[in-house]
């Protein structure tokens, strides 16, 4: 991971944000105080998105939780009759399908 070498011999993809991270403890800190490590927490929250991908996976959850609400919001509005139902998925019935599934 952080020799920058990835799974297929070229850069790993989180190497750019490890050798940032450690240019600003570089930078930031010495031998004997380290008391700057606080100036370099973008660069760690930044390394740790990429190895982790917690805000993206938290982004991804919130967004499928909402298009489930608002799918579940347009089926409780305009709920599909029995026979629309029945006839899901059996030939020459393509309409009450795509009525039923929403598709056009």
């Amino acid at each position: 991971m952080a020799s920058g070498y990835g799974v297929n011999g070229g850069p790993s993809r989180c190497f750019p944000f490890w050798q940032e991270l450690l240019s600003c403890y570089v930078v930031n800190t010495t031998e004997f105080d380290d008391s700057g490590k606080a100036k370099c927490a973008g660069h760690m929250e930044d390394y740790y998105e990429c190895l982790h991908h917690r805000k993206e996976a938290a982004r991804v959850k919130a967004l499928q939780a909402a298009y489930r609400a608002a799918e579940a919001k347009k089926l409780k509005e305009n709920p599909p009759n029995a026979t629309q139902i029945r006839n899901l998925g059996l030939l020459d019935k393509e309409e009450d399908t795509k009525k039923v599934l929403g598709s056009s």
